[in-house]
């Protein structure tokens, strides 16, 4: 008899993983009462499969800082037990770039804006508050560091401080600065990211092993 699993609900898919012969990958969402966890599984029965999804795993922790959940290798979490669902969404994609052998490095809060040619840096003010600043303090182009808040603000749900242009925050009260770091150059532009995301949404669904290559 066929065991049946509860998967959750579907946030994001892979239908064609480059990485890995083509299968697809999703990320699913199980809510309960400790809080959010996120579920990356394939359907495919391919020999492999389970370690390149345990390879999208692990580049997720250290990409974005979240942590196992005892019981399942697939299962993962914020330790704030927030969602933080769209940014998790982005932590999703960019992990299932990263090759299965290949390091997958925790972003520093910093980021190269090439329309100003400064970098603008982050700071983490407590609280789950980020302030944003050009690198040395400069004045010249320090609007693209309001850009940079308020394209954070959309890209990953953070609450904006409408008094103060450069701030951010998360809602769950925690620092996240390895999302932040992951999330910063996406949200100098932030319309070419949620352009990527609904694109990739609308690229098929998740095949059942039968339709998967074996």
């Amino acid at each position: 008899m066929g065991r049946i699993e509860v998967v959750g609900r579907r946030v994001e898919l892979v239908s064609m993983d480059p990485h890995f012969h083509d299968i697809s990958i999703a990320l699913n969402r199980l809510d309960s009462d400790d809080g959010c966890a996120y579920l990356v599984h394939t359907y495919s029965g391919r020999d492999g499969a389970g370690a390149r999804i345990a390879s999208v795993v692990a580049a997720m922790t250290t990409m974005g800082d979240m942590e196992a959940v005892p019981g399942d290798a697939r299962l993962l979490r914020f330790p704030c037990r927030a969602a933080h669902q769209f940014a998790c969404r982005r932590l999703f994609l960019e992990a299932c770039k990263i090759a299965p052998g290949a390091a997958a490095d925790a972003k520093p809060l910093a980021v190269l804006d090439r329309k100003s040619a400064h970098t603008i840096c982050g700071e983490s003010l407590g609280g789950g508050a980020y302030s944003f600043g050009l690198e040395g303090g400069g004045s010249g182009g320090a609007e693209r560091a309001a850009v940079l808040a308020r394209g954070l603000v959309k890209l990953a749900e953070l609450d904006a401080a409408d008094d103060q242009p450069y701030r951010a925050a998360f809602a769950c009260g925690q620092a996240h600065d390895a999302l932040i770091g992951l999330l910063m150059a996406r949200a100098l532009n932030v319309r070419a990211a949620l352009r990527e995301v609904e694109a990739q949404a609308g690229r098929g669904v998740l095949a059942a092993p039968s339709a998967q290559k074996q």
